[in-house]
């Protein structure tokens, strides 16, 4: 998705720095509640995927489009296969995956993928699509696209394709920029696991869970992990997660403090502001803890996963206090 450049967050006098530090541990200047960034750090060495990810972390134009151009035109008699990780996902007729994305609104319906975004996720037609075995029929619906064409609904959300998932069964857009999810029958978002039912059960949108070989971690609002980048620089913040970088690791956005469970929201500062608002320079708002900026894992397709920890030698699951789990000492 496009951001829009700020180009007050990419010139910043000495002031504006200093008042940056100022929430993140200088004790002279006044708190805020968010802060603006300078300059960013070097972006190379971000870590690849690793596992769990396949083909779903980068975008290139022209294969999207000769590997779209693969997939039916028409959805046709939907259906359920069963994915081992993900457990049921609605499929079209040729069984190929059908996703929904987190920034469409379902109440009422409206798709806000247009563009190149609808190249790499090309809307599913709600024309000859009907209800297969194991599908409420009264769950399929269609939503008027900017364009006018019809773009089938499930439980009120747009239902996609992802232009690399070029075989049945292929799941390569599961947890794409953390706002892509496999559809499943009912509409929900295909996790699977005995975790998979993080959105059903209404976390809240940072809170932390033990896991058995990393302890107490924080996780986001759909029960994935959060992870911290030894690159990014909290006092004063700086990011070296740019550009492809956050394909991989796409930001958590701002939560508010009110929003979340087991978290510490003082900081190790003298002033005691650690849970801010980061004005990144790309324009993006990013939530951290202690000043860290905070992020997921696109490798990460369901509740639970870890597949993040330990990525380049620079990627860590973050504790709720901000520390690092596992991470070398600085």
């Amino acid at each position: 998705m496009k951001t829009s450049w700020r180009s007050a967050s990419l010139v910043v006098s000495a002031v504006a720095v200093a008042a940056l530090t100022t929430a993140c541990g200088s004790e002279t200047a006044p708190p805020a509640s968010s802060q603006n960034v300078g300059a960013t750090a070097a972006a190379g060495d971000y870590g690849t995927a690793g596992t769990g990810l396949g083909n779903g972390s980068g975008y290139d134009a022209g294969a999207a489009g000769q590997e779209a151009a693969t997939q039916p035109s028409s959805a046709g008699e939907l259906s359920v296969s069963t994915n081992q990780e993900l457990g049921k996902v609605l499929t079209d007729s040729a069984g190929i995956t059908l996703y929904r994305f987190d920034k469409d609104t379902v109440d009422p319906p409206k798709s806000n993928c247009d563009g190149d975004c609808a190249t790499k996720w090309p809307p599913v037609p709600a024309d000859d699509a009907t209800a297969g075995a194991g599908i409420d029929k009264e769950l399929l619906g269609s939503v008027t696209r900017s364009d006018g064409t019809k773009q089938l609904t499930v439980d009120g959300w747009p239902a996609y394709r992802y232009a690399k998932d070029v075989n049945a069964g292929d799941v390569n857009g599961q947890g794409v920029g953390g706002t892509w999810y496999a559809l499943a029958p009912d509409g929900k978002k295909a996790q699977g696991g005995a975790e998979g039912g993080a959105e059903a059960a209404g976390l809240p949108g940072l809170s932390t869970r033990k896991d058995a070989k990393l302890g107490e971690i924080v996780i986001d609002k759909n029960g994935h992990t959060v992870y911290r980048f030894m690159k990014d620089s909290p006092w004063p913040m700086k990011t070296a997660c740019t550009g492809e970088c956050l394909e991989k690791w796409p930001v958590i956005e701002p939560v508010d403090a009110k929003d979340t469970k087991g978290i510490d929201l003082k900081g190790s500062g003298p002033r005691g502001q650690g849970y801010v608002v980061f004005d990144r320079p790309d324009g993006l708002k990013q939530q951290t803890i202690d000043c860290v900026p905070i992020y997921t894992f696109a490798g990460d397709k369901k509740p639970g996963d870890t597949n993040g920890q330990g990525v380049g030698g620079t990627w860590f699951a973050i504790r709720p206090d901000g520390k690092p789990v596992g991470a070398p000492e600085q």
